[in-house]
């Protein structure tokens, strides 16, 4: 495999559960890098507090990241792969109930989520990611980009949490916030993009923020995260009184309105004929055009017929008897007009609701959601299956994903290792799969059993690739997972991270 440079000490060896799955790993490779992502439980509580409040805000502000991929153009064939050590394989853990499948009508793996940072920039984004085993359950699976800023110098992210089965700021088994990145030594230094991939340690996701309402003593003695939400209701004018005696409180009163004269060219306006006495009609009358009931007069005459005794008392009318019918008739004069209307006073009310927050330890992430297996210098040409949650435009501008829900691919991997200059590339593998920016980071998931919603990480997406010319991404690529890859992975699956809430929200 290609090396860039060899910095002094070899792997870090492998001890407990994984030493015998990755006991074959090289022994002169590069030392894995770190970076802290949180490393106090101080900073972890920050960055819940920075996601979470306001009911998940920025969570759901947060974008699909990606760099302008519309320079990535075609990949080059590169030639076969060389294990550079023997091939191995980390067992999956959390096997869930086995349920029924038909081919292609896949369940998605409960370990895939999103990923969620603040890059260099100060913008917030996603990438996709997945749980994967480790000897203490706390380990994410994701693209090397998804943790360094490789687009703004290759520094280190910020705020970054990973939130498995992410749905529209639903945070269903908790959010967990990456303590410890591990990568490649080369895309640490070099950024090299055939080393994108990142393991990073999770604490103890964190749950139950949606917020509780409680008394106002209880809130008032609550020392975490609390809230006061104010509910405006709409009361009659004594029960407005009554409360502004018995509280002292003032609320909203809306002053009446008395209603008023407009044109018909006012949309605002309800046509509502007003009946006048005769010579206030035939002035209208005069003004609007003829003195029949035609459109656009501006005044007009309804007759109707009555009883001698009503016609006594003709009101704005004019009373008389018809020479011809003896009948009493009633001529009522009507000039045209349009109202806004009026309105009665209104009153309203306050009412606070007192709301304080939770958070709850939701436990280790692989026994909350299970966690993947590892598969490294597996010869190309397998199939696999590939989970994301794809959002950005293809390079022509289409817009087919939401990113909304997880997005799969399946197909066998190209039997050689392919390059791409743009991105320095030599040695990645390509899959054909049509998907957008924010898949990258997903899971390329060797001998994944349906059933068991299973399999083993053997990659994960890095670049979008155009290799038929007409503008829209149909190929994916990952780096090749080797005895490299095995020592970053080894050097993350073995460290611990723990909890950030040992207290916090009681």
């Amino acid at each position: 495999m290609k090396r860039i440079l060899l910095p002094a000490g070899g792997a870090v060896l492998a001890t407990g559960l994984l030493a015998a799955g990755l006991a074959g790993t090289a022994s002169a490779t590069p030392a894995p890098q770190d970076e802290y992502l949180a490393k106090s439980t101080e900073i972890a509580l920050n960055t819940i507090d920075f996601w979470t409040k306001s009911n998940n805000y920025a969570l759901k502000q947060a974008t699909a990241y990606h760099w302008d991929y519309k320079e990535v153009k075609k990949l080059v064939s590169k030639g076969g792969y060389t294990a550079d050590t023997k091939p191995g394989v980390v067992a999956p853990i959390g096997e869930e109930k086995k349920v029924a499948a038909k081919v292609h009508n896949v369940n998605m793996p409960k370990t895939i989520g999103k990923v969620f940072f603040e890059a260099r920039d100060g913008k917030l984004y996603w990438c996709s990611g997945t749980s994967i085993q480790s000897n203490y359950k706390n380990l994410v699976s994701t693209a090397g980009h998804c943790v360094y800023d490789l687009a703004n110098n290759g520094e280190v992210v910020s705020r970054w949490v990973f939130v498995p089965g992410y749905y529209q700021g639903k945070t269903p088994y908790g959010i967990f916030v990456g303590k410890q990145a591990y990568t490649h030594y080369d895309l640490d230094v070099y950024e090299d993009y055939d080393r994108d991939y990142a393991f990073v340690t999770v604490y103890n996701g964190i749950g139950g923020v949606g917020g509780q309402e409680v008394a106002y003593d209880a809130w008032k003695a609550h020392t975490g995260r609390k809230d006061v939400k104010v509910e405006k209701i709409k009361v009659s004018k004594d029960e407005y009184e009554k409360w502004v005696a018995t509280t002292g409180n003032t609320g909203d009163v809306v002053p009446a309105t008395a209603p008023q004269t407009t044109g018909p060219q006012d949309s605002r306006g309800v046509y509502e004929p007003k009946e006048v006495n005769e010579a206030d009609y035939k002035a209208a009358a005069a003004v609007g055009g003829p003195t029949d009931v035609k459109v656009g007069a501006q005044a007009f005459v309804t007759t109707t017929v009555v009883s001698e005794q009503e016609a006594e008392k003709p009101g704005l009318g004019k009373a008389y008897q018809d020479p011809a019918t003896k009948q009493w008739k009633i001529d009522r004069f009507y000039v045209k007009q349009w109202v806004i209307a009026g309105s009665d006073a209104q009153y309203f009310i306050f009412k606070p609701h007192f709301i304080i927050e939770k958070l709850v330890d939701t436990g280790r992430l692989g026994d909350v959601v299970g966690g993947q297996g590892f598969a490294y210098n597996q010869p190309t040409g397998g199939i696999v299956r590939t989970f994301g949650y794809p959002y950005a435009e293809h390079p022509d501008g289409s817009k087919p994903y939401t990113g909304v829900t997880p997005k799969w691919c399946y197909g066998k991997t190209s039997a050689k290792l392919v390059g791409s200059a743009a991105k320095k590339i030599e040695e990645h593998v390509a899959l054909k799969c049509p998907v957008t920016p924010g898949y990258d980071g997903g899971p390329w998931l060797l001998k994944y059993s349906n059933a068991k919603r299973l399999g083993y990480v053997n990659g994960v997406t890095s670049t979008f690739n155009d290799q038929d010319g007409n503008e829209r991404v149909d190929y994916i690529s990952s780096p090749y997972f080797d005895g490299e890859t095995a020592a970053v992975y080894k050097a993350a699956a073995n460290q611990a991270s723990g909890k950030i809430l040992p207290t916090v929200g009681s």
